[in-house]
């Protein structure tokens, strides 16, 4: 069996939040040599990432395209219109990776399972998954027979999700990590600075590091800053040791998570 985490490039670029100037940024990243961009209906960005991927160098083909469904659009009459909109707004003949972008209330998640099934019928998406899912409702997903390989969620040292990723581990799944750098707050760090100065490295590249030597995680840091941009990527050139990666995982916290709305139960 394919290891489901070998489809997706290792570390993408997020553009959560990036407006001004962001099919510049987009093309830059990908010059830069980013081949995983990540988007939303909800960022409000998918006209300008997918012009920022037109002007690129680089063919379509060689890029990894994901975009989520928002939670208004999950029901039957709304998914797959909402799936055409967002391709029109990409300029896009497929996406690579479509998700569900949060668990929903208010729809039945087996319509919106089979509506996000029928978006890769049709060819609309290469791969399908969902995201801010936690371990029960990966497992209805799963034994709704949904195809996914992936799931999205907040990740990062300061985060214990120990749970969810053994989980994914067991059943094929990557886990792509949002804020996988905690707003910024892990370059703080004591710890991350000391193994930072070690490797000649920023205490970003060194949490991203972090993030891809542990199987099947795929940090997707967001940067409107081209040298940010450009730092991020730089984390192939080193490996951590099996005791920094344990020291950087031990300042993980049970409520160290950033991003929380009402109503969703995490692991």
């Amino acid at each position: 069996m394919q290891k489901v985490n070998d489809l997706i490039p290792q570390l993408g670029f997020g553009t959560f939040q990036i407006t001004d100037n962001c099919s510049d940024l987009v093309t830059f990243a990908i010059e830069k040599g980013y081949r995983h961009i990540d988007t939303a209906q909800f960022y409000k960005n998918e006209k300008e990432v997918g012009q920022g991927i037109k002007n690129a160098s680089i063919s379509r083909d060689e890029i990894f395209l994901t975009t989520k469904v928002w939670p208004d659009n999950l029901s039957k009459a709304a998914f797959l219109p909402s799936v055409e909109e967002s391709l029109q707004k990409l300029d896009a003949d497929y996406i690579d990776l479509l998700l569900i972008h949060w668990p929903s209330s208010k729809v039945d998640l087996k319509e919106s399972l089979t509506e996000l099934m029928k978006a890769q019928e049709k060819g609309y998406a290469k791969h399908i998954g969902v995201s801010n899912f936690n371990t029960q409702l990966l497992q209805q997903v799963l034994d709704f027979g949904a195809p996914i390989i992936n799931n999205q969620v907040e990740y990062h040292p300061f985060l214990d999700q120990d749970k969810l990723i053994q989980f994914h581990q067991e059943k094929n799944l990557s886990l792509t990590s949002y804020c996988p750098l905690a707003r910024g707050k892990i370059v703080e760090n004591e710890i991350v600075k000391v193994i930072a100065e070690k490797h000649r490295k920023t205490g970003g590249q060194v949490c991203l590091r972090w993030h891809i030597q542990q199987e099947g995680v795929i940090p997707i840091p967001k940067s409107s800053t081209p040298s940010r941009i450009e730092e991020n990527i730089a984390v192939f050139d080193f490996e951590l040791s099996e005791e920094e990666m344990q020291q950087i995982s031990a300042l993980k916290k049970a409520d160290g998570r950033l991003i929380s709305p009402a109503g969703i139960d995490w692991d």
